[in-house]
């Protein structure tokens, strides 16, 4: 609220790839799109990028959708674990629900343009490249299986908060640290040619990466959620 005047936020969700060596079985599912291998890795952090939840295990090639869809971040929001009014923040590669809001594809003059302005100022990129500037490894490729390689992004997460926690200071920021996902969708300020052109390839790759029986996300905010499957729950790390 401090910080964007947006009520109820608890957090600002995000992805992240991590290289890896190639793997020597399914191979072909740890190609990203920028053509790596890697660990997609869901990651959610606080205002302070104290890191409140980490999803480290699934192949590069893995849509964040998919991955949000399968997370048990969504059944603890789904089945009122955590309270009503309570929001995660997320770009608009994420669908929209209740709890979890997205920006403004055409903002509208007024309420909605601020909106996105105070959206905008909770972008988690920082938080993600805090954690890559204190563990170089992550910047890198790791040369280990996908299973180790996983351990190791979740033991660096868990370091990153106790980091946090004993007030150790950050490393110092050199140009290139920051994280350089591609994963964000749009810029909320790009002239309104360039946020359709973007809306269009977003709408394309959930077309390209939809599961059957998943329905189509709405991107609005306010839009209703499509069908849910069941799925499991996953550790979650506070």
């Amino acid at each position: 609220m401090a910080i964007a005047g947006l009520p109820g936020v608890v957090g600002v969700i995000d992805g992240t790839h991590v290289r890896i060596i190639a793997p020597s079985e399914d191979e072909h599912a740890y190609v990203n799109r920028k053509k790596i291998h890697s660990i997609n890795t869901q990651i959610v952090f606080d205002a302070s990028y104290t890191i409140l939840d980490i999803v480290a295990k699934w192949p590069g090639a893995t849509h964040d959708l998919w991955i949000l869809q399968e997370s048990g971040l969504r059944l603890l929001f789904e089945s009122h674990h955590v309270p009503a009014g309570c929001h995660l923040l997320g770009d608009s590669g994420n669908p929209c629900r209740t709890w979890l809001l997205t920006p403004y594809i055409h903002p509208q003059p007024g309420p909605q343009l601020n909106y996105n302005r105070g959206h905008k100022k909770s972008v988690v990129e920082r938080g993600n490249g805090q954690m890559k500037r204190r563990f170089h490894v992550l910047h890198g490729e790791i040369r280990l299986t996908p299973e180790k390689a996983s351990r190791i992004i979740t033991v660096c997460a868990i370091l990153h908060n106790l980091c946090k926690q004993q007030n150790i200071p950050q490393p110092e920021e050199n140009e290139g640290d920051d994280d350089d996902d591609d994963d964000n969708d749009d810029d909320v300020d790009a002239a309104a040619d360039e946020e359709m052109l973007m809306e269009q390839n977003h709408h394309q790759r959930l077309q390209d990466w939809q599961e059957p029986g998943l329905e189509k996300e709405q991107q609005e905010p306010g839009g209703q959620e499509g069908g849910e499957q069941e799925h499991h729950h996953d550790c979650q790390m506070k």
